[in-house]
């Protein structure tokens, strides 16, 4: 009979220089992790959900949970808006100077260059566009161009678009994105409110129509003036729209403010905006609108 050393041993000794680590496993090799390009997905910053971008994109960047309207560019508003093929740009030239030599903690001409770096111009895109056919003038502010601020060559864009829309007697349509006038250029921006204005009541006197659009922020001297002169003054859900901020007013009047009384849903039930219009009804809400002044217009009863 033989042993357990007589046999055990001769087949470990064969097994000794065999490394188990280099046997070959029969079952699923392990995968190596890989990476997620950036910017495939979004975090809502109303809802918290993680969104797929190309989806929200498709959603014309709205939350497909809960309707937050995602800042888009002023170059994509106006794709959203008008006929493909059919904005020319006007005034593209007009861009903005230093004229008060303005400097704090960076030059004012510094930061112009880096506004413009990126590729955009100014802080309001101008021009002339169609929609389902109809003419109109359109301009669309520029909130990634220092926030969308109303510097003299703002103000100057939009009084020579307002002059063209009266000169053809075709609509003006304003989209309002601002942080309000820009303090690099002092009371020579303050002067662009009055002259829009006056440029807006030269229209209002030939009866050619304005609609004003108002998206998340308009605030400060663009609230002021241009963007609450609209014959019809429409807003996106939950734009932040005001002239000073809260702290600015509590302290002025001494009194507690209500909540969300800057927000389009408070405005609309006290007047200040006629009506609310989701981004992806914005379109067909506008050519509608469009469509009636022209009617109204061109109708005997209309004069």
């Amino acid at each position: 009979m033989r042993t357990r050393s007589s046999w055990f041993w001769p087949w470990a000794r064969r097994r000794r220089n065999v490394s188990w680590f280099s046997r070959k496993h029969d079952g699923p090799q392990p995968q190596t992790k890989r990476e997620t390009p950036d910017g495939i997905w979004l975090k809502c910053p109303d809802c918290s959900e993680i969104l797929y971008r190309k989806e929200v994109e498709q959603n014309q960047w709205v939350c497909v949970r809960c309707s937050h309207h995602f800042r888009i560019s002023a170059a994509d508003y106006v794709k959203l808006l008008v006929d493909p093929d059919s904005f020319t740009e006007l005034f593209a030239g007009i861009t903005s100077v230093d004229p008060l030599k303005f400097q704090d903690s960076a030059r004012y001409a510094d930061r112009i260059k880096n506004a413009t770096a990126g590729g955009l111009r100014e802080a309001v895109v101008t021009g002339r566009a169609r929609l389902e056919g109809d003419e109109l003038c359109l301009a669309v502010m520029e909130f990634g161009f220092m926030g969308g601020s109303m510097a003299s060559a703002v103000g100057e864009k939009l009084a020579r678009l307002a002059d063209t829309s009266w000169e053809a007697e075709i609509p003006l349509v304003i989209v309002s994105a601002s942080g309000g006038a820009r303090m690099q250029e002092g009371i020579l921006s303050l002067m662009q409110m009055a002259k829009t204005s006056v440029q807006l009541a030269r229209l209002a006197e030939k009866r050619i129509p304005y609609i004003s659009i108002m998206i998340h922020p308009t605030t400060g001297g663009v609230t002021a003036s241009f963007a609450s002169l609209g014959d019809v003054i429409l807003a996106e859900p939950k734009a932040l729209i005001g002239f000073a901020g809260p702290r600015v007013i509590e302290q002025t009047i001494k009194q507690e403010l209500p909540p969300g009384f800057q927000r389009s849903e408070f405005l609309l039930e006290h007047g200040m905006v006629d009506r609310i219009v989701s981004r992806k009804e914005m379109r067909s809400t506008l050519a509608s609108l469009l469509r009636f002044f022209k009617e109204a217009r061109t109708s005997p009863w209309g004069s």
